[in-house]
Protein backbone atom coordinates (compact mmCIF):
# COMPACT_ATOMS: atom_id res chain seq x y z
CA UNK A 1 0.00 0.00 0.00
CA UNK A 2 1.37 3.42 -1.25
CA UNK A 3 -0.28 6.14 0.56
CA UNK A 4 0.81 10.06 0.17
CA UNK A 5 2.43 11.62 3.34
CA UNK A 6 3.14 14.66 4.62
CA UNK A 7 6.08 15.26 7.21
CA UNK A 8 5.92 18.80 8.13
CA UNK A 9 8.70 20.98 9.40
CA UNK A 10 9.69 19.69 12.65
CA UNK A 11 9.85 16.29 11.23
CA UNK A 12 12.53 17.14 9.19
CA UNK A 13 14.60 18.80 12.07
CA UNK A 14 13.47 18.09 15.78
CA UNK A 15 11.52 15.52 15.40
CA UNK A 16 13.45 13.62 13.30
CA UNK A 17 12.94 10.37 15.12
CA UNK A 18 9.60 10.43 14.89
CA UNK A 19 9.35 10.10 11.33
CA UNK A 20 12.75 7.83 11.19
CA UNK A 21 10.26 5.31 13.63
CA UNK A 22 7.23 5.76 11.78
CA UNK A 23 8.65 5.01 8.22
CA UNK A 24 10.17 2.15 9.58
CA UNK A 25 7.09 0.99 11.39
CA UNK A 26 4.66 1.61 8.53
CA UNK A 27 7.31 -0.12 6.14
CA UNK A 28 7.17 -3.47 8.76
CA UNK A 29 3.21 -3.34 8.42
CA UNK A 30 3.12 -3.40 4.63
CA UNK A 31 2.90 0.55 3.66
CA UNK A 32 4.87 2.84 1.93
CA UNK A 33 4.55 6.89 3.19
CA UNK A 34 5.00 8.31 -0.38
CA UNK A 35 6.55 11.82 0.80
CA UNK A 36 4.72 14.73 -1.21
CA UNK A 37 6.63 16.32 -3.65
CA UNK A 38 7.42 20.03 -3.14
CA UNK A 39 5.03 20.10 -0.29
CA UNK A 40 5.55 23.70 1.99
CA UNK A 41 4.28 24.21 6.12
CA UNK A 42 0.80 23.29 6.94
CA UNK A 43 0.89 27.33 8.34
CA UNK A 44 1.08 25.17 11.93
CA UNK A 45 -2.26 26.40 13.19
CA UNK A 46 -5.94 26.69 11.72
CA UNK A 47 -7.10 30.18 11.47
CA UNK A 48 -10.69 30.46 13.69
CA UNK A 49 -11.34 34.18 11.87
CA UNK A 50 -14.02 33.85 9.00
CA UNK A 51 -12.28 36.09 6.45
CA UNK A 52 -8.76 35.41 7.13
CA UNK A 53 -9.44 32.62 3.94
CA UNK A 54 -5.40 33.00 2.72
CA UNK A 55 -4.38 31.40 6.04
CA UNK A 56 -5.80 28.43 4.23
CA UNK A 57 -3.89 28.63 1.17
CA UNK A 58 -0.59 26.84 2.12
CA UNK A 59 -2.82 23.45 3.81
CA UNK A 60 -4.09 23.60 0.33
CA UNK A 61 -1.65 23.76 -1.75
CA UNK A 62 -0.46 20.37 0.28
CA UNK A 63 -3.88 18.30 -0.77
CA UNK A 64 -3.11 19.26 -4.55
CA UNK A 65 -0.24 17.82 -4.58
CA UNK A 66 -2.01 14.10 -3.80
CA UNK A 67 -4.07 14.86 -7.25
CA UNK A 68 -0.76 15.10 -9.12
CA UNK A 69 0.87 12.39 -7.32
CA UNK A 70 -2.18 10.07 -8.78
CA UNK A 71 -2.62 11.85 -12.25
CA UNK A 72 1.64 10.93 -12.32
CA UNK A 73 0.66 7.55 -11.10
CA UNK A 74 3.37 7.49 -8.07
CA UNK A 75 0.64 6.54 -5.97
CA UNK A 76 -2.65 4.76 -7.30
CA UNK A 77 -6.46 5.52 -6.45
CA UNK A 78 -5.20 6.91 -3.18
CA UNK A 79 -6.72 10.04 -2.18
CA UNK A 80 -5.88 10.35 1.10
CA UNK A 81 -3.11 12.38 2.66
CA UNK A 82 -1.26 10.68 6.21
CA UNK A 83 0.25 12.86 8.65
CA UNK A 84 1.93 11.99 11.75
CA UNK A 85 2.92 15.81 13.65
CA UNK A 86 -0.78 16.38 15.48
CA UNK A 87 -0.31 20.12 14.93
CA UNK A 88 -0.24 19.65 10.88
CA UNK A 89 -3.28 17.10 10.89
CA UNK A 90 -5.44 19.63 12.96
CA UNK A 91 -4.27 22.54 10.29
CA UNK A 92 -4.75 20.38 6.93
CA UNK A 93 -7.81 19.04 8.47
CA UNK A 94 -9.89 21.25 9.46
CA UNK A 95 -8.62 23.43 6.09
CA UNK A 96 -10.14 20.59 4.35
CA UNK A 97 -13.21 20.14 5.67
CA UNK A 98 -13.74 24.13 5.56
CA UNK A 99 -13.21 24.28 1.87
CA UNK A 100 -15.76 21.61 1.22
CA UNK A 101 -18.35 22.64 2.62
CA UNK A 102 -18.09 26.29 1.00
CA UNK A 103 -17.44 26.07 -2.87
CA UNK A 104 -17.12 29.81 -3.34
CA UNK A 105 -14.05 29.52 -0.89
CA UNK A 106 -12.63 27.12 -3.07
CA UNK A 107 -13.25 29.17 -5.80
CA UNK A 108 -11.88 31.64 -4.68
CA UNK A 109 -8.25 29.68 -3.57
CA UNK A 110 -8.05 27.78 -6.80
CA UNK A 111 -8.24 31.59 -8.28
CA UNK A 112 -5.56 32.40 -5.98
CA UNK A 113 -3.64 30.09 -7.10
CA UNK A 114 -4.07 30.20 -10.34
CA UNK A 115 -0.55 28.46 -11.57
CA UNK A 116 -1.54 25.57 -9.76
CA UNK A 117 -4.00 22.79 -10.65
CA UNK A 118 -7.42 23.36 -9.34
CA UNK A 119 -7.62 21.43 -6.03
CA UNK A 120 -11.11 19.39 -6.25
CA UNK A 121 -11.88 18.40 -2.90
CA UNK A 122 -11.21 14.96 -3.34
CA UNK A 123 -9.01 13.99 -0.56
CA UNK A 124 -9.21 13.17 2.88
CA UNK A 125 -6.80 13.98 5.37
CA UNK A 126 -5.92 11.39 7.91
CA UNK A 127 -3.60 10.72 10.82
CA UNK A 128 -1.28 7.35 11.02
CA UNK A 129 -3.13 6.63 13.86
CA UNK A 130 -6.22 6.10 12.26
CA UNK A 131 -4.24 3.81 9.37
CA UNK A 132 -3.39 1.91 12.04
CA UNK A 133 -6.57 1.67 13.52
CA UNK A 134 -7.81 0.58 9.94
CA UNK A 135 -5.69 -2.13 9.21
CA UNK A 136 -6.87 -3.95 12.63
CA UNK A 137 -4.50 -4.17 15.85
CA UNK A 138 -4.95 -8.06 15.93
CA UNK A 139 -2.92 -7.87 12.54
CA UNK A 140 -0.14 -5.20 13.89
CA UNK A 141 -0.31 -7.48 16.70
CA UNK A 142 1.10 -10.39 14.52
CA UNK A 143 4.16 -7.84 13.62
CA UNK A 144 5.11 -7.61 17.19
CA UNK A 145 8.47 -9.50 17.88
CA UNK A 146 9.22 -7.71 20.96
CA UNK A 147 6.38 -7.41 22.99
CA UNK A 148 6.85 -4.53 25.34
CA UNK A 149 5.81 -6.89 28.38
CA UNK A 150 5.92 -5.10 32.05
CA UNK A 151 6.34 -1.48 30.36
CA UNK A 152 3.51 1.43 31.79
CA UNK A 153 3.22 3.28 29.18
CA UNK A 154 0.51 6.60 29.88
CA UNK A 155 -0.76 7.74 26.57
CA UNK A 156 -1.37 11.60 26.09
CA UNK A 157 -3.49 13.10 23.16
CA UNK A 158 -3.09 16.90 24.00
CA UNK A 159 -5.47 18.60 21.93
CA UNK A 160 -5.19 18.42 18.22
CA UNK A 161 -6.09 14.93 17.19
CA UNK A 162 -9.20 14.96 19.34
CA UNK A 163 -10.53 18.19 19.36
CA UNK A 164 -12.90 19.83 17.63
CA UNK A 165 -15.10 17.03 17.45
CA UNK A 166 -15.16 16.72 13.65
CA UNK A 167 -11.71 16.76 13.15
CA UNK A 168 -10.91 14.15 16.02
CA UNK A 169 -10.03 10.88 14.73
CA UNK A 170 -10.78 9.03 18.10
CA UNK A 171 -14.11 9.83 20.89
CA UNK A 172 -13.14 13.40 22.10
CA UNK A 173 -13.91 12.64 25.73
CA UNK A 174 -12.72 9.16 26.35
CA UNK A 175 -10.37 8.79 23.26
CA UNK A 176 -8.92 4.66 23.45
CA UNK A 177 -7.22 4.62 20.27
CA UNK A 178 -3.59 4.78 21.92
CA UNK A 179 -4.36 2.47 24.91
CA UNK A 180 -5.56 -0.23 22.23
CA UNK A 181 -2.22 0.39 20.08
CA UNK A 182 -0.03 0.13 23.23
CA UNK A 183 -1.92 -2.68 24.86
CA UNK A 184 -1.11 -4.40 21.17
CA UNK A 185 2.61 -3.72 20.98
CA UNK A 186 2.59 -5.94 24.80
CA UNK A 187 2.55 -2.67 27.30
CA UNK A 188 0.29 -1.58 29.90
CA UNK A 189 -1.54 1.60 29.08
CA UNK A 190 -1.89 3.83 31.77
CA UNK A 191 -4.87 6.16 31.13
CA UNK A 192 -4.28 9.34 33.33
CA UNK A 193 -7.11 11.89 33.34
CA UNK A 194 -4.35 14.82 32.13
CA UNK A 195 -3.84 12.03 28.94
CA UNK A 196 -6.56 15.08 26.68
CA UNK A 197 -5.16 17.99 28.86
CA UNK A 198 -3.29 20.88 26.86
CA UNK A 199 0.77 20.75 27.10
CA UNK A 200 0.41 24.61 26.66
CA UNK A 201 1.26 24.86 23.21
CA UNK A 202 3.16 27.76 21.80
CA UNK A 203 2.81 29.74 25.34
CA UNK A 204 6.30 28.17 26.40
CA UNK A 205 7.79 30.81 23.72
CA UNK A 206 6.73 33.38 25.75
CA UNK A 207 5.99 32.42 29.41
CA UNK A 208 8.24 28.92 29.83
CA UNK A 209 7.63 29.11 33.47
CA UNK A 210 3.81 28.91 32.96
CA UNK A 211 4.44 25.63 30.94
CA UNK A 212 6.51 24.25 33.63
CA UNK A 213 3.66 24.19 35.90
CA UNK A 214 1.12 22.75 33.56
CA UNK A 215 3.96 20.22 32.27
CA UNK A 216 4.57 19.23 35.95
CA UNK A 217 0.94 18.52 36.66
CA UNK A 218 0.37 16.39 33.86
CA UNK A 219 3.59 14.54 34.34
CA UNK A 220 3.33 13.89 38.26
CA UNK A 221 -0.06 12.68 37.96
CA UNK A 222 1.03 10.19 35.30
CA UNK A 223 3.90 9.50 37.41
CA UNK A 224 1.15 8.70 39.92
CA UNK A 225 -0.93 6.32 38.70
CA UNK A 226 2.18 4.38 37.57
CA UNK A 227 3.53 5.08 34.42
CA UNK A 228 6.70 4.59 33.30
CA UNK A 229 7.14 6.61 30.03
CA UNK A 230 4.77 8.94 28.34
CA UNK A 231 4.19 8.21 24.57
CA UNK A 232 2.09 11.01 22.22
CA UNK A 233 2.45 12.26 18.76
CA UNK A 234 3.05 15.86 18.43
CA UNK A 235 6.57 17.16 18.29
CA UNK A 236 5.61 20.27 19.94
CA UNK A 237 3.94 18.14 23.08
CA UNK A 238 7.20 16.46 23.04
CA UNK A 239 9.05 19.30 23.26
CA UNK A 240 7.19 21.03 26.03
CA UNK A 241 6.76 17.59 28.03
CA UNK A 242 10.22 15.98 27.45
CA UNK A 243 12.33 18.87 26.90
CA UNK A 244 10.96 21.34 29.47
CA UNK A 245 11.53 18.56 32.34
CA UNK A 246 14.63 20.10 32.93
CA UNK A 247 13.05 23.15 34.16
CA UNK A 248 10.90 21.27 36.10
CA UNK A 249 13.71 20.07 38.13
CA UNK A 250 15.05 23.22 38.64
CA UNK A 251 11.89 24.56 39.96
CA UNK A 252 10.79 21.33 41.44
CA UNK A 253 13.82 19.57 42.86
CA UNK A 254 11.49 16.48 44.12
CA UNK A 255 10.41 15.95 40.74
CA UNK A 256 11.58 12.31 38.93
CA UNK A 257 12.50 12.77 35.43
CA UNK A 258 10.13 10.09 32.87
CA UNK A 259 11.05 9.39 29.19
CA UNK A 260 8.55 10.62 26.78
CA UNK A 261 8.56 9.07 23.30
CA UNK A 262 6.40 9.23 19.86
CA UNK A 263 4.11 5.93 19.72
CA UNK A 264 5.96 4.91 16.44
CA UNK A 265 8.85 4.31 18.21
CA UNK A 266 7.19 2.22 20.65
CA UNK A 267 6.32 -0.24 17.52
CA UNK A 268 9.86 0.31 15.82
CA UNK A 269 10.84 -1.25 19.38
CA UNK A 270 7.93 -4.15 19.43
CA UNK A 271 8.57 -4.77 16.08
CA UNK A 272 12.20 -5.82 16.89
CA UNK A 273 13.63 -3.48 14.19
CA UNK A 274 16.86 -2.22 15.03
CA UNK A 275 18.01 0.30 17.58
CA UNK A 276 18.32 2.82 14.54
CA UNK A 277 14.80 3.29 13.56
CA UNK A 278 13.88 3.61 16.98
CA UNK A 279 15.63 7.08 17.30
CA UNK A 280 16.21 7.18 21.32
CA UNK A 281 19.29 8.88 21.13
CA UNK A 282 16.86 11.82 20.06
CA UNK A 283 15.09 12.15 23.01
CA UNK A 284 15.72 14.07 25.79
CA UNK A 285 14.81 12.50 29.12
CA UNK A 286 17.14 8.85 27.64
CA UNK A 287 14.99 6.39 27.64
CA UNK A 288 17.18 3.37 27.16
CA UNK A 289 18.09 3.15 30.67
CA UNK A 290 14.29 1.89 31.50
CA UNK A 291 14.01 -0.17 28.41
CA UNK A 292 17.02 -2.05 29.09
CA UNK A 293 15.91 -2.65 33.06
CA UNK A 294 12.73 -4.20 30.88
CA UNK A 295 14.97 -6.14 28.65
CA UNK A 296 13.68 -4.36 25.29
CA UNK A 297 17.39 -3.27 25.15
CA UNK A 298 20.51 -4.59 25.09
CA UNK A 299 23.10 -2.88 26.87
CA UNK A 300 25.77 -1.52 26.00
CA UNK A 301 28.47 -3.87 27.08
CA UNK A 302 26.48 -6.96 25.29
CA UNK A 303 26.28 -4.98 22.19
CA UNK A 304 29.89 -4.31 22.54
CA UNK A 305 31.09 -7.75 22.72
CA UNK A 306 28.35 -9.07 20.04
CA UNK A 307 30.03 -6.60 17.53
CA UNK A 308 33.99 -7.52 17.85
Amino acid sequence: MKIPYYPGCTLKTHAKNFEVSAIASAKALGIELVELPKWNCCGTVFSLTTDDLIHHVAPIRNLIRVQEMNKKKIVTNEYRLVTLCSMCYNTLKRANLRIKENQEELKKINDFMYLEEDYQGEVKVVHFLEILKEIGFEKIRQKVKKPLTNLKIAPYYGCMIIKPREAAIDDPEDPKIEKELFSTLGAEPICHPYRKRCCGSYQVVQNKYAIVEIVYEILSRAIMEGAEAIALSCPLCSFNMDNMQKEIMRKHPEFTPIPVVYFTQLMALAFGLEEKYCGFDLNYIDPKPLLREKNLLESPEKVQIRVS
